[in-house]
């Protein structure tokens, strides 16, 4: 089981683990923070933006190493949006939400199923062409980038040329998201500083 925990509850979230599983022995192994408790359920804690842990085997060391880069960005995509933004730390210096319409398939058959899928590859390649504009913009230069919403869409903005350095510089994982909003945007802010719990139930 997978669960993506803020840093500032992982202290909170531990304690409620021993409750549940009982004593918990916490080692560094491949660069987590494991966990077997007495039941012999456990834990991988997995530092957000692929972070290696190297520190001790207790949760407030553990929190510590949770920041986020001191610049980095976030490129979320969809045929429906897309949202990007450049941050220092968790503050965001300059954002960009943008919504195209892209027209939904169509039950029609022959030329008339063929013209509207022209349109909709035509309408989500100009959205697309948006998001790598505002992408270029803001987060062209940054260090480390996190992305998510549709593989396809998010590889589509990023195979822009001008996005190509910043493209071999994604970190974390994946952000599954719906289409792109404000509070979408500050959700995915959210998940990607969060530390990647995975869980198994004795």
């Amino acid at each position: 089981m997978a669960v993506v925990v803020p840093a500032s509850r992982l202290a909170r979230w531990l304690e409620n683990f021993t409750i549940r599983h009982g004593e918990t022995a916490l080692e560094v192994e491949a660069g987590a923070l494991t966990g077997v408790a007495e039941d012999g359920s456990t834990f991988v804690a997995a530092l957000p933006f692929s972070g290696v842990y190297a520190g001790p085997p207790n949760a407030g060391a553990f929190v510590a190493a949770c920041g986020a880069p001191a610049e980095w960005g976030v490129l979320l995509v969809r045929k429906g949006g897309f949202a990007v933004a450049r941050l220092t730390g968790r503050t965001v210096v300059e954002s960009k939400v943008g919504q195209r319409h892209v027209q939904g398939r169509t039950k029609a058959g022959g030329q008339s199923q063929q013209r509207f899928a022209r349109r909709r590859d035509n309408q989500a390649r100009a959205a697309f062409e948006a998001a790598a504009d505002h992408a270029a913009r803001l987060i062209g230069s940054v260090p480390a980038l996190v992305v998510g919403g549709d593989a396809v869409a998010v590889d589509a903005v990023l195979a822009d040329v001008r996005l190509r350095p910043v493209a071999a510089l994604v970190v974390g994982e994946f952000l599954t998201v719906p289409d792109p909003r404000r509070t979408v945007l500050e959700e995915a802010i959210l998940d990607a500083c969060s530390v990647r719990m995975t869980v198994t139930n004795a």
